[in-house]
């Protein structure tokens, strides 16, 4: 099994910054893809940026040149650096990694760390 432990979250003005973090943990696995989803109440979980096993990003429209993700293979963790943050990215983060054991491919996700962007 692998273990997804979040961190970083919490309440910013407008404009602020923040950085969410997630570090993986288990036995005999290997990550794949890594990235951030996002889910505001009454609506559907977004893609946020995903980056590949080589580092190659992937960010949704509404947050490039606002966000950064970035990710640490020695580590098994992956960074959101979040900024001019909009109250409009209010919502619960949630990481999810694509990981390969000798089971096969599965897919994992975090519990999530809310977001909050207010004045």
């Amino acid at each position: 099994q692998v273990q997804l432990v979040e961190s970083g979250g919490g309440l910013v003005q407008p404009g602020g910054s923040l950085t969410l973090s997630c570090a993986a943990s288990g036995s005999a696995f290997s990550i794949i893809g890594m990235g951030w989803y996002r889910q505001a109440p009454g609506k559907q979980r977004d893609l946020v940026a995903r980056i590949s096993r080589s580092g190659m990003p992937d960010y949704s429209d509404s947050v490039k040149g606002r966000f950064t993700i970035s990710r640490d293979n020695a580590e098994n963790t992956v960074y959101l650096q979040m900024n001019s943050l909009k109250p409009e990215d209010t919502a619960v983060y949630l990481c999810r990694i694509s990981a390969s054991r000798t089971t096969g491919v599965d897919v994992y996700w975090g519990r999530g760390t809310q977001v909050t962007v207010s004045s």
